[in-house]
């Protein structure tokens, strides 16, 4: 990334003058003074529509998308005339975003374009003019998309656009500023894509908007308003912070998909984006679900050793042989001293100076189903930058049980809670994971192949009818 100063930021960005990047934004890449306003901006909308996340850094895509239909993989959206959009017009990719439509066939949803549906005009301008400006990779990609039947036949997303397109309709009675954090969040940011659970179609669910809902082996929480499940206890600041930083001391810290949204997306918005959104959140309508989180106790929370510990890496680690010497090396804390102390520290406050994340008072230590926790500890979880070291899953390293007791010692040493009966058989349950696909989805290849010979036994009997009567006459 180059570094630019608070003056360049603004002209490069070329929103408005009043809207100027924040000095604790990371400075935004592609972003050049020897580019127009217009093409800054759409490398602006571009992180803020997060779509590296499935284009990756050089646009080439090849990204596999998981869905209960199978993986979709995102495509090369470079000027490549051959293999990306180089023969796209501006309203050809006006279509893509808004309607799901390329020139040659309807998109699948896993491209949020029921998000995007709602995107203004001078941004999708602004993202065409961008992406006009990126190298051009001629390369046929290594994996393509392949759905079984009948999501195969692309035609049919006619009908689930008819359901499904948009996904979210703007709110009246919001202030300007709770506007664009509107926009940004259901639009730009598509954050119900991942929060807002689906129904029977794959649609989003809009009675339980931003209230939490699973996506393979991760949970993306609920984000309302609500006190006990959700964000209610958060403060605006407290939102901008976790956005730009990926971590609230002793709250959260951003792993997994969200580590990836920050990573790729959130931390490139000015401040007064993630204001916006911040503002807008705390406005949504309060979702209360049955995975609430338990209040942070201080009480039972460890302290530091001391003040200066955690940042002296030669004296952690004498901690840490000291206390494993100290305890049985299969008991719980044993485990976790073995598996996770050198990284998380013995007393739970990480390595700042070397990016291992602290774990005291996390909200998936203190969540009632800890599914979130367990699945970290099962298959690790990349940091929100990366500046910061990925976690490795220990799925092949450690038996369920030994996994419980290790999700067990955390939640109620650095937890806070009074107590956790996590089981193997839980481990194993949350390894194997759940089923997710509606009805519909399940057997649609079924319902299909049932519904072909309906139609076919129909258009029989009315050619045998036809046929009964001209002999009668």
């Amino acid at each position: 990334m180059k570094p630019f100063s608070m003056m360049l930021s603004m002209l490069a960005i070329g929103i408005t003058s009043s809207a100027a990047m924040a000095e604790g934004a990371s400075s935004l890449p592609n972003v050049s003074p020897a580019n127009s306003d217009l093409v800054n901006r759409g490398a602006y909308i571009a992180r803020a529509a997060d779509c590296v996340a499935c284009h990756r850094e050089d646009y080439t895509g090849g990204v596999a998308i998981e869905t209960p239909m199978g993986d979709i993989y995102a495509t090369n959206i470079t000027p490549s005339k051959r293999y990306g959009i180089g023969n796209y017009t501006e309203a050809d990719l006006k279509k893509a975003l808004q309607k799901g439509r390329a020139p040659d066939h309807m998109i699948y949803p896993a491209m949020p374009y029921p998000s995007y549906h709602g995107m203004k005009d001078e941004d999708i301008s602004a993202l065409f003019a961008y992406l006009q400006t990126v190298p051009a990779v001629d390369e046929e990609p290594e994996n393509e998309t392949d759905l079984p039947f009948p999501f195969n036949i692309r035609s049919l997303m006619f009908f689930w656009n008819i359901l499904n397109v948009p996904s979210y309709e703007n709110r009246e009675g919001l202030t300007e500023v709770q506007q664009r954090g509107e926009y940004l969040t259901n639009n730009l940011e598509h954050c119900g894509t991942c929060h807002t659970p689906r129904d029977g179609t794959m649609g989003a669910d809009n009675s339980k908007y931003l209230a939490g809902a699973q996506l393979g082996n991760w949970y993306a929480p609920n984000i309302t308003p609500d006190e006990a499940s959700g964000i209610g206890s958060w403060s605006e600041q407290d939102i901008v912070t976790y956005l730009r930083s990926g971590e609230l001391d002793q709250r959260v810290y951003a792993g997994g998909p969200m580590g990836e949204v920050v990573a790729h997306s959130t931390r490139y918005l000015t401040d007064e984006d993630l204001g916006a959104i911040a503002a807008y959140l705390k406005v949504v309508p309060a979702v209360a679900t049955e995975n609430k989180v338990q209040p942070v106790d201080t009480s039972r929370l460890p302290l530091p050793i001391n003040e200066s510990i955690t940042h002296d890496l030669l004296a952690q680690d004498d901690y840490l042989t000291q206390a494993k010497a100290g305890v049985d090396a299969s008991s719980p804390e044993g485990l976790y001293l073995d598996v996770c102390g050198s990284c998380h520290g013995v007393n739970g406050y990480g390595q700042p100076d070397a990016g291992y994340a602290p774990i005291v008072g996390l909200t998936s230590l203190r969540r009632d189903e800890p599914n979130t926790l367990v699945n970290v500890i099962l298959h690790g979880a990349e940091g929100a930058t990366n500046t910061r070291p990925n976690m490795p899953g220990f799925a092949d390293e450690l038996s369920s049980q030994q996994i419980a007791d290790i999700t067990n010692y955390v939640r109620t040493s650095f937890g806070g809670v009074a107590s956790s009966d996590v089981s193997a058989d839980y481990i194993d349950n949350v390894a194997a994971g759940v089923d997710q696909r509606p009805f519909l989805i399940k057997y649609a290849g079924v319902l299909a192949i049932l519904g072909i010979i309906a139609v076919l036994a129909l258009i029989g009997f009315i050619i045998w009818n036809m046929m009964r009567k001209r002999r009668h006459h």
